[in-house]
């Protein structure tokens, strides 16, 4: 009978992260892993990016290594809320079963009301987890923003969806950097200069991600840029500014021939894909790649330091 009841809860308890799983999958490599890249490798640069309250706190790689658990729990706690917010709205499942069947509510897993109730737990607890590691402040204004963007409809009006991502890109961003360097610590001039044009890059090209999915977006009237503007524009948009961004970059920090070399190569590629390659699944993996590149200029910070060494 014991064993009976331990397999049984041990069952639910796969179930319920097997749920977990399927409201974050989408977003673990293409948010969440580049976030924290941002914070870690900004981490690295610490001295240029951060001003410690504490200078007689040395800050020592293998510090930084620990927290690497710590800014990718706050990433994902708060991409959780979001997400759930996200996907619970009957325009949400609507537009999930054509470009996400395999989520958990249009599958049937899960309830669109026991994903608000789920909410209501996992809010308070990543506040709580936030708290601990110093970045409340950015955990409530993105509270907020998941707020704006799925209950008032924020997400669905044109440019304002952008400027919400790259506002919340920015907080995300913002609260790495802290995480990873520590309490007693806040962002220097040039490391709040180096979060604005993250999230000008986000503001500008971050439309990448909604070519694949225009068939759902369309089901629900969502204004993306794509549907507003038209694809040419949205496509050839992207492909200025990804080159654009790349030549900001690389002038900011001065990072050397190399990274330049090697963040333009990759923007490139994004801009011949976009132009010349439309279909859903070239679409779907541009996005992957876009997401690779975004997430390698958080590198520049780091090599800039090395070169300067």
């Amino acid at each position: 009978m014991a064993f009976r009841v331990l397999s049984r809860g041990l069952w639910q308890m796969m179930a319920f992260l097997h749920i977990i799983w399927g409201f974050l999958e989408s977003d673990i490599f293409t948010l969440a892993v580049p976030n924290t890249a941002f914070g870690i490798f900004g981490a690295f640069a610490s001295a240029k990016l951060v001003e410690s309250r504490k200078p007689w706190l040395e800050l020592s790689y293998s510090v930084i290594i620990y927290r690497i658990p710590h800014v990718l729990a706050f990433n994902i706690g708060n991409i959780f809320i979001f997400t759930l917010a996200n996907q619970r709205s009957p325009g949400s499942v609507s537009e999930d079963r054509i470009n996400k069947p395999w989520r958990p509510i249009p599958r049937g897993s899960i309830t669109m009301d026991q994903t608000r109730r789920l909410i209501l737990c996992a809010i308070p607890l990543v506040l709580a987890f936030n708290y601990m590691v110093g970045a409340w402040q950015q955990s409530m204004c993105l509270t907020i923003l998941s707020w704006v963007y799925n209950d008032l409809g924020g997400g669905d009006e044109v440019v304002f969806r952008e400027v919400i991502l790259a506002v919340a890109y920015g907080l995300f961003n913002s609260g790495s950097l802290l995480i990873a360097t520590g309490s007693g610590s806040q962002l220097s001039s040039l490391g709040l200069a180096w979060t604005a044009i993250v999230s000008g890059v986000i503001l500008t090209t971050m439309q990448i991600q909604d070519l694949k999915d225009q068939a759902g977006d369309k089901t629900r009237n969502r204004k993306t840029i794509v549907l507003y503007f038209g694809e040419t524009f949205s496509r050839v948009s992207i492909a200025l500014f990804v080159c654009f961004w790349c030549w900001v970059c690389s002038e900011f920090w001065d990072s050397g021939l190399l990274a330049t070399i090697f963040t333009t190569s990759i923007a490139f590629i994004i801009s011949l894909r976009v132009l010349f390659f439309g279909s859903p699944r070239t679409d779907a993996r541009t996005w992957k790649l876009w997401c690779f590149w975004h997430a390698s200029l958080y590198t520049l910070p780091c090599l800039s330091t090395i070169k300067g060494a």
